[in-house]
């Protein structure tokens, strides 16, 4: 853990990280997990108990990111091949058995019989099988690339955005404590140290987590790789189940508003700041001259992206947010959605918020173990219930082309708008 942060960043997008895999051992090999051995148990139980401080907040910050890993290309690819998240059935029991595996590592403390010992031994072995299956298939593999940038998927958001998450710092040094926690997870999955992104500290772990974002995750959302759009939309679709506020159009605006895609703004600060950047990337050329979304982001530094037309932004379009094309094409349901999201998020920074949230979600997650009753309804109560240590299972739903996705919608009517309110 004593690499500079700029050493870890050019590590993790270095060649050699994506042709290293995700575990030096074999499957068989992988007897038992080893603590790291710079690991301090007190840290580690006190960036669990901020979680928990949080859960609300920071389990919406990893929905936000688990939808902006599905825009990396080599994940998609792997996640595809899997077969276990291209139908609403797989994707439910896949994400939420992630939500059941990811409580669990906050739930125990991390001694060997626990469950989050246990968990975490049953995902490095799921890396490891899904590594050598997409291998086979002439995929490429998991690599340690692919585990940092899923692990920006997990804390990512939350460590660069706390503030639009609602996440609050309760005591000195929370966000260095939850670092180490996740420093720690992320080793005992098989990340290796050199390309862990949870550092010594939040300064150094932030630097590493703002440079992804930069150079992977706004570049891919703003050019987002073939099979997005299905495999994100069957991901929100099918955690309606979990959580029936979650709303698809408006879930996808959100990340990508987190993520820093040129266009999509919330604030008013959002909307000053991007057309501050449209009138510096215009330089004398006429005020209606657009601007290429693309100058205003980095170049992408993984392979796979789609080519594609220029997406042009008009500095007349963002006088308000409303009338911001990506903004107003938003269904009036979605809006509301977006706005309401917004609000559950400041009310969770104050001291009455956390803890109705935190009741809410402990009594949510009571729910997905015990009783997922919405899910009964689509998938039947046998198949609603979910066991972490048992393999998710497979189906040969063929995902469709983003194309499917992006056809022109009919514009909204009132009897529309209304129905949306109950279906």
């Amino acid at each position: 853990m004593d690499l500079s942060a700029q050493e870890v960043i050019d590590g993790i997008l270095s060649k050699q990280a994506t042709e290293t895999p995700s575990d030096s051992v074999k499957l068989e090999e992988l007897l038992d997990l080893e603590l790291p051995k710079w690991f301090d148990e007190k840290k580690y139980n006190q960036g669990r108990r901020f979680y928990w401080d949080n859960c609300f907040s920071l389990t919406t910050s990893m929905l936000m990111g688990l939808l902006a890993v599905l825009a990396v290309p080599s994940i998609l690819n792997i996640l595809i091949s899997s077969r276990r998240s291209s139908s609403q059935y797989t994707s439910y029991k896949r994400y939420l058995s992630t939500i059941l595996h990811t409580n669990s590592w906050f739930e125990s403390e991390l001694k060997p019989g626990t469950t989050s010992w246990k968990s975490l031994y049953t995902v490095r072995s799921r890396h490891l099988k899904a590594g050598l299956a997409a291998k086979l298939q002439g995929l490429g593999m998991v690599s340690q690339r692919d585990l940092a940038l899923t692990q920006f998927g997990f804390i990512g958001f939350s460590i660069l955005k706390p503030d639009k998450l609602g996440v609050r710092q309760i005591q000195e040094f929370d966000w260095d404590v939850y670092c180490h926690t996740w420093a720690v997870i992320g080793h005992m999955i098989g990340l290796q140290d050199r390309y862990n992104l949870c550092r010594r500290n939040v300064e150094e772990t932030r630097q590493v987590c703002q440079a992804i974002l930069d150079r992977v995750y706004t570049p891919c959302l703003e050019n987002v790789p073939e099979y997005f759009e299905h495999m994100a939309r069957v991901l929100l679709e099918s955690m309606w189940c979990i959580n029936p506020t979650i709303n698809v159009e408006s879930a996808l605006y959100a990340v990508k508003q987190l993520a820093d895609v040129p266009g999509y703004i919330y604030t008013e600060a959002d909307r000053i700041e991007l057309q501050r950047r449209i009138r510096e990337k215009l330089k004398g050329k006429p005020i209606d001259s657009g601007v290429d979304s693309r100058e205003l982001i980095s170049a992408p530094a993984v392979a796979g992206l789609p080519a594609r037309a220029p997406r042009l932004l008009h500095l007349r379009d963002y006088e308000t947010i409303d009338q911001a094309p990506e903004y107003s094409s938003l269904p009036f349901w979605s809006k509301y959605n977006l706005n309401l999201t917004y609000l559950v998020m400041f009310f969770h920074t104050t001291f009455l918020g956390r803890i109705y949230f935190k009741l809410n979600y402990l009594y949510s997650l009571w729910l997905m173990k015990y009783c997922p009753y919405l899910a009964f309804f689509k998938f039947g109560i046998r198949n609603s219930f979910v066991n972490i240590f048992k393999e998710d299972p497979t189906d040969d739903t063929k995902p469709k082309p983003n194309s499917e996705y992006n056809k022109p919608k009919p514009p909204e009517t009132w009897f529309r708008i209304i129905l949306g309110a109950f279906w």
